[in-house]
């Protein structure tokens, strides 16, 4: 009767190895299969030109962040650009916060003050606002 039991016991155990040999035989090209579509799919991620990143978001600049930029390059005041074009000291600051814009003419005579074109002015806006229409 104990023998019956071990005998038992032991084909048992055996048809469990079988099993799992036998799964372990149709999940090993599956597991491969999906191991190279991963890999595939990873290297073409990589051929592709990165999305936008954090870093080229902050190269990105406003309009203000122009305006400010220039003005500490050209090593000058708000009250000092506001007197030279005109405008009060506050309206300088507005422009450089982003709460308002300047017109037309302030802009102009902005792009005098600092020495440069107005078109260096708006280039990061032009950038800033192609990035926001792609996106939308």
């Amino acid at each position: 009767m104990k023998s019956d039991f071990l005998t038992n016991l032991f084909f048992r155990a055996l048809q469990t190895v079988s099993i799992a040999t036998m799964l372990v035989q149709l999940l090993l090209p599956v597991a491969i299969v999906a191991a190279l579509y991963l890999l595939w799919r990873i290297a073409r991620n990589l051929e592709k030109p990165p999305k936008l990143t954090e870093e080229v978001k902050i190269v990105r600049k406003s309009l203000s962040e122009m305006l400010k930029e220039n003005r500490t390059r050209c090593k000058m005041t708000q009250e000092f650009v506001a007197e030279t074009i005109g405008v009060s000291r506050q309206a300088v600051s507005k422009w450089e916060n982003g709460t308002s814009e300047p017109n037309t003419s302030n802009l102009m005579a902005l792009a005098r003050l600092y020495g440069i074109p107005a078109e260096d002015l708006l280039k990061g806006v032009e950038s800033a606002l192609e990035a926001q229409e792609k996106e939308s």
